[in-house]
């Protein structure tokens, strides 16, 4: 691809160099090639990467007036979104490497177009999988589900009955979508537990990124849903009936109970633990470790833009620093 092709397709402006300068690809600054692409967002690494070996630079709008001969230099808004959306235009195609003699695909499978289905994979009764579709070695597609288009199932994650995905869906090695919920009703009398019916469904939409060994499960009695673009870490665990919002990222770690909902654009970072029937607020940033109990609800409302919570109950910084100090204060007073 040339450079000038990046640049239609991805915007920014050409401040410097030849439109028709092929690129191979993309890398760091100290590491990129005459064909390659680096990025710089901060006045150092500006001058390191126009100082570097990389033939095409992407770097924020304005930062720089002279750019050394021979370099390509590329403007953008956001030069690390260009930079990794112009890895994927960059990134060599997978060829469709057909279906391996061992899998095993039931006769009433719907295989769309252009598919790899690896060895030892299983792919049940009345499945149906999306055109350009990978399902890597030993996965096991269920009864009934539906993979869209464009995803790629990475070697043994376990998609069961009842579980839906949409395009360009990414799962992760190990990752298991749709098991049951942890869902019991306990016998007032003699103690033993008996499970509550799990036969709902999950639906994972378009563009999402499920990491390696996270779980998330089907709902009890209706649905849990994943919305579009939301990037799951691995270990991540989502329980039954939850609704998580487009566009959230969940951080290794981190646990969501039952019947809770995480809205739009909301970050949990690693080892957040959400109680059952709770809710995040749109855009809240949750910090390592904070905890939110059973049947609340966490908001930006009141706060700035951005700012991070932290602890159990989640609550904002500055909140939990005074805290910390007033217990540190007693303390000291208590011990004299």
């Amino acid at each position: 691809m040339t450079l000038g092709e990046l640049i239609e397709r991805l915007g920014g402006a050409l401040a410097q160099g030849d439109p028709e300068r092929l690129v191979d690809g993309v890398n760091s600054w100290e590491l990129a090639k005459a064909f390659e692409v680096a990025f710089a967002d901060s006045p150092g690494a500006v001058t390191a990467a126009l100082g570097s070996d990389a033939g095409i630079v992407v770097l924020p709008l304005g930062v720089a007036q002279a750019y050394p001969h021979g370099k390509c230099v590329v403007q953008a808004d956001q030069p690390r979104l260009w930079f990794a959306k112009a890895a994927k235009l960059l990134a060599p195609a997978e060829a469709a490497a057909g279906v391996h003699p061992s899998s095993v695909i039931d006769a009433h499978v719907e295989l769309g177009a252009h598919i790899s289905v690896g060895a030892c994979a299983v792919i049940e009764y009345g499945a149906s999988i999306g055109d350009d579709t990978c399902i890597g070695a030993g996965a096991v597609i269920g009864r009934g589900v539906r993979v869209g288009a464009d995803c790629h199932i990475y070697p043994r994650a376990v998609l069961y009955a009842g579980t839906t995905l949409g395009d360009r869906v990414v799962v992760h090695a190990g990752a298991v979508l749709g098991a049951d919920g942890f869902g019991y009703v306990r016998d007032s009398i003699t103690g033993a537990y008996t499970q509550f019916p799990q036969q709902g469904t999950l639906v994972i939409e378009d563009d999402v990124e499920i990491g390696a060994n996270a779980t998330i499960d089907r709902g009890a009695l209706k649905e849990t849903r994943i919305r579009r673009g939301t990037k799951i870490d691995n270990l991540v665990h989502v329980g039954h009936n939850c609704e998580v919002g487009e566009d959230v990222i969940l951080v290794a770690l981190t646990g969501i109970s039952g019947s809770s909902t995480v809205d739009r654009g909301a970050v949990l970072a690693g080892q957040v633990g959400i109680g059952d029937h709770a809710h995040v607020g749109p855009g809240v940033i949750l910090g390592g470790q904070s905890g939110v109990f059973n049947g609340k609800t966490v908001t930006n409302e009141g706060l700035r833009p951005g700012t991070v919570l932290y602890g159990t109950p989640a609550r904002p910084l500055k909140q939990v620093l005074r805290e910390q100090a007033t217990l540190a204060r007693l303390a000291k007073r208590d011990k004299r």
